[in-house]
């Protein structure tokens, strides 16, 4: 994979853009001005490993909270907002590192430029976000229907708009629930600007269905060296979006931190109980941040030869099996003993 160049900005203390790391966003479900729970979700996220977190600004009070929450939280904070430019000053001044709006539904040019003025003083970027259901009806009428040129014309519109105001502290989406879409969509917009790309599938539905959806629609654009910054929209607990963003990366090689678990199906020749293994090895690592690169086979066939890239592994047996590392077996271990005896040779990496 060869990742296209774009443009760096800073969101608080993190890079987005240029040769920086991709990064893993998340949303909170919480009522942002039921400041202790949004608190607490945030800090769930972190330790989840979001990078950075968003949170939907209703109202004054939701943009008041940001100050409280800002005091309780490590990642930089995002302020999403529709249609209401007061909301998007009172959010910056109270110490949001970065806007999400659609400046399609903020009005006049007058509020957008009182919008870039603060943003400018204060050095905080926007995400100008186009979803497939906000497109311009003239866009809609002039390339017939919601289509890659219809929403890329409106997200030119808007850069447009900002670059006319002098400001290019911009990351751009374009998210559709449509895979294809998706994919056309950021496929044409990375050919013609060089601002840092954030990926979505919007709207992708259930944990299971949405996971999928996502994964191949950023895995995709990902692998073409596409995006800066990744969120997985998943109807579930925000929670499960950062795991299966991070695995996302992960799997592309694209994120190098914490434990990744490579296992086999199982088959006949399994004579552990293999998946249970594998879901308690899976909660008893996952608070481990280096990257470690950890097979837990089922049989020796599928043991150290074929997991041989692995940092480190094991291999079921009748009763007992191998930990091996980097394919060379280290030690034989009773079956009761075998996670507990990896866990340990893993923690004393």
């Amino acid at each position: 994979m060869v990742r296209k160049k774009t443009r760096k900005i800073m969101v608080g203390n993190v890079p987005v853009g240029g040769d920086s790391p991709i990064t893993v966003q998340s949303m909170t479900n919480t009522i942002t001005k039921d400041i202790d729970a949004t608190i607490n979700q945030i800090k769930e996220l972190e330790m989840a490993g979001c990078h950075i977190i968003r949170c939907a600004i209703t109202d004054i009070e939701d943009a008041k909270a940001v100050r409280e929450i800002k005091k309780n939280i490590n990642i930089p904070f995002i302020a999403d907002i529709q249609y209401d430019y007061k909301l998007a000053i009172a959010a910056v001044e109270n110490g949001a590192d970065c806007l999400r709006i659609n400046p399609g539904n903020i009005g006049s040019v007058k509020k957008v430029k009182k919008i870039i003025n603060i943003c400018k003083e204060r050095q905080i970027p926007i995400r100008i976000g186009v979803n497939s259901g906000s497109i311009k009806k003239e866009y809609l009428e002039k390339y017939n229907g919601v289509n890659a040129d219809s929403m890329v014309e409106s997200a030119l519109e808007h850069i447009r708009l900002m670059e006319d105001m002098g400001y290019e502290e911009l990351k751009i989406s374009l998210k559709a629930s449509s895979v294809p879409l998706t994919i056309e969509t950021y496929k044409k917009i990375s050919q013609i600007v060089d601002y840092p790309l954030h990926l979505g599938v919007t709207e992708a539905g259930p944990v299971w269905r949405g996971t999928v959806k996502s994964a191949v629609g950023m895995g995709t654009l990902l692998s073409m060296g596409i995006g800066d910054t990744i969120r997985v929209s998943l109807t579930g607990n925000p929670i499960e979006e950062v795991k299966v963003g991070r695995e996302i990366l992960r799997s592309l090689g694209l994120l190098e931190e914490g434990i990744e678990i490579i296992s086999c199906p199982t088959c006949g020749r399994t004579k552990i109980q293999l998946i249970k293994l594998v879901e308690e090895a899976e909660r008893r690592l996952k608070h481990i941040k280096k990257p470690l690169k950890v097979a837990i086979m089922g049989c020796p066939v599928n043991g150290p030869g074929e997991a041989k890239e692995a940092n480190i592994g094991i291999a079921g047996g009748q009763g007992e099996g191998l930990i091996f590392k980097k394919g060379e077996v280290y030690k034989k271990v009773a079956e009761e003993s075998l996670l507990d005896e990896l866990i340990k040779e893993i923690e004393s990496l």
